[in-house]
């Protein structure tokens, strides 16, 4: 009996996005591949997104900046977008900086309601 994973990408819930993880400094020759695998991960799920947990990445640099950049147009020719899960905070003021704006993991969704407490008035209740 064998326990070996299939080859091929794993099979992901079209609703939930896929996760791509980006660990250490990513070099020039391997840009590349991680754009091919977030095109094949967009077509594979049918998702509308990856997430990229760029939490060990590494120190941001423009480095960092490039690759995020490549990867959100590769994303964006597929049909698709990235969005980020644990950016740093210098890698945040970074990408602000260059005027790249990606959709956090967490934040909220442009035209979606913020979620809050909505909180009916009963007649006869005192005020407070």
């Amino acid at each position: 009996m064998s326990s070996a994973r299939p080859p091929g990408l794993p099979i992901v819930d079209a609703m939930t996005p896929a996760v791509l993880v980006l660990a250490g400094p990513v070099t020039r020759d391997e840009v590349a591949g991680l754009c091919d695998d977030v095109r094949a991960l967009l077509e594979a799920t049918g998702a509308g997104a990856v997430v990229c947990d760029v939490g060990g990445l590494g120190p941001p640099g423009l480095g960092a900046v490039d690759l995020l950049a490549r990867l959100e147009l590769a994303a964006r020719r597929a049909g698709g977008r990235i969005r980020l899960r644990d950016p740093a905070l210098a890698l945040q003021a970074l990408l602000d900086l260059v005027g790249l704006r990606f959709e956090m993991e967490g934040e909220i969704e442009q035209g979606e309601p913020a979620l809050c407490v909505e909180e009916a008035v009963e007649p006869g209740d005192p005020p407070v």
